[in-house]
Order: structure tokens, then sequence, then C-alpha cells
């Protein structure tokens, strides 16, 4: 009786010895075999889908013959199942394995882009976003306007957005949305502000702050007319802040007009005080006035030494630099009258 029971054990562990081989090579069969591509060779991974859900998905597109495969795989090496969302592009040479390590790879899913350019409105800045469609739009205008409720939306403590975004070309996968970009984008400011602010120069000391140098970028942004000269009319006005001079900056005027400007400024308006006017109000204005780029914030931060406290159109996109009035007035008489006095 022993050896029989002996000889049935044998046979059954024999048979699953056996069998356990066959399956096994079935499963280095499928998990070899290659994929099958669909029309647009592009599988798409949402947000929070499940393992499973994406692998009887791709055997529902056909991709793969079967998704028992993956569930397999990752029973055998669960350290490997990572699921990035994004499009990603598929070949013929693909294998469903290679399809988990594509799809968790998250930097190679098919990208798109949006660029803040600088210098531009955050109005401008809200447009564009709103016009791209590859930005899921999430934020409607009351949300774009209600300006302390958009920054703390993208955790900021910032209590106004302008100038609260780094000039920049950013990519992203799909179905990134409008708060997740503008998040990124401030974030992105924040790092490159601070650390510029960090290693600033001894000759931008009449700022106070990180946010100070911002406003004062955004100024220096939408004053220039050459970039070359970005770091020079940054001198003049941090040599006007130190003597305590009015700035001056027809830029400030026409953003505290808003809607008002029609494309020109009148004397009135100069004369109108608003908290933008600088040639009403002392010191800088209470936000930034554009988006600055980093050529900007480096100018502000490390200004070229100088005595400069003028400058004037000079009508081919540069500018004159003066260190007097008397200066000034003759680079007027000559680049704005033609040569003629008042």
């Amino acid at each position: 009786m022993f050896k029989l029971i002996k000889f049935i054990f044998l046979l059954l562990l024999v048979g699953g010895i056996t069998g356990g081989f066959f399956i096994f090579q079935e499963y280095q069969k499928r998990v070899e075999q290659k994929i099958q591509l669909p029309d647009n060779a592009v599988y798409e991974v949402k947000k929070g889908s499940s393992f499973n859900s994406v692998a009887r998905d791709l055997e529902s597109k056909k991709i793969i013959k079967s998704a028992l495969v993956l569930r397999v795989f990752a029973r055998l090496q669960p350290k490997k199942i990572s699921l990035k969302a994004g499009e990603y592009h598929l070949n013929k040479e693909m294998t469903a394995i290679d399809l988990l390590e594509l799809f968790g790879s998250g930097d190679k899913a098919v990208q798109y882009k949006h660029t803040i350019i600088e210098g531009r409105s955050y109005k401008e800045l809200v447009k564009s976003i709103q016009g791209n469609q590859s930005i899921k739009q999430t934020l409607n205008d009351a949300d774009y306007k209600d300006h302390s409720g958009l920054m703390k939306k993208i955790g900021s403590d910032y209590l106004h957005p302008e100038g609260a975004f780094l000039a920049d070309t950013y990519h992203f996968p799909k179905d990134t949305t409008d708060v997740e970009f503008l998040k990124r984008s401030h974030k992105s400011l924040l790092d490159h502000l601070h650390k510029a602010w960090e290693k600033r120069g001894e000759s931008s000391s009449v700022l106070k702050s990180p946010y100070e140098a911002l406003i004062l970028s955004s100024i220096v942004e939408k004053e220039t007319g050459f970039e070359g000269e970005r770091p020079m009319i940054a001198r003049v006005f941090i040599n006007r802040l130190h003597k305590k001079m009015l700035l001056q900056t027809d830029p400030t005027v026409i953003y505290g007009m808003g809607e008002r400007f029609k494309g020109n400024i009148r004397r009135s308006d100069l004369r109108r005080d608003t908290p933008y006017n600088t040639y009403t109000r002392a010191g800088l204005p209470p936000s930034p006035i554009a988006t600055p780029g980093r050529e900007a914030i480096q100018a502000v931060l490390h200004p070229p030494k100088g005595e400069m406290i003028y400058f004037v159109a000079k009508g081919d996109g540069t500018s004159y630099f003066s260190k007097t009035l008397s200066e000034h007035n003759r680079a007027v008489t000559k680049y704005q009258r033609g040569g003629r006095s008042k």
C-alpha cells in the first residue's frame, strides 16, 4: 500500500513539473510576443487608471493577446509595476512587457507645450492659456479675476498673479490642467527668483526682498527696447531708488490706467494718481506690471556700475543714458524733437 501511494505521488510530481514547464513555456512565449499596433499607434494611460484596468483595455483593443500575461508578470515582479498618465507612441517591435516599462517611464509620454512670453501681462497670459487646446481648462473667467483666490488655488502666498509666472517654454503630458500648469510655472518662478536673490550683488541692496526685485524686473522688461540694455536700465532705476527720486516710468502709468489706456499717455494721465503712477508716488509700485524674463531678473540683481539716472529712446530701438538732467534734456532735444528746443 505504501509503495502504491509513493508511486502515485511521484506520478503527480512528475506531471506537475511537466505541466508547470509547459505553462512556463507558454508564459514566456506570450511575454516575448510582439504587440498589435492600433490605427494611430498611440495609447493613453488615463489619470487614476489601475494596472488591471489598463491590462484589460489593452486586451480589448487587441494590442495584446491576453491581459493574463500582464497580471502574471505583476505577481512575479511587482516592483516593476508603475503607471504614469500620458499618451505613449507604440511600435511594432514592442512586447507586452515593453509596454509596462514604457508606461512607467513618464518622461517618454507624448509632450505638449506652452510658452509664457517675457513682457506679457497677466491678462495676456490668461488668454494664451485659455486658447491652448492641449491644456485642460478647469478655471473660468471669474476664477482668473479672483486674484487672491487663484493664488491660493496654486498654493502660493502671493496675493497678486501679475509677474508670478516664469517666462519659459513648458512641456507637459495630455490632460495637464490649467491649475497644474500655473502651479508649475509659479514654482519655477519662485525657484529661479530666490536662487538669484541669494547671489545678488551689493549694488542692488536698495531692494529689500525678492518680491521687490520681481517688481523692478517687470519694469525693466517693459522699458526694454533693446535686449542688451536691460542691465543699464536696471542701473538707472536702482540709482533713482538710492537717491529717493521718482521712477517716472511710463509702463507703470499705463498699467495703472487699465482699460482707460487707448494707446497714448496724456499729461493729465501722468498727473492722475494711481497706486502704479510712478510720477506721483515714490518707490516701487505695489506689484509687478508684467512677466519678467530671467535676463531682466539677472539685470536687476547684478546691474553694472554707473551713475546714470536718465535715459531716452533714440528712435532705433536703443536708448541714450545720461548722468545729469542737462545732459538728458539735450538728448531729448536731439532724439525726440529733431534738434528743436521747446
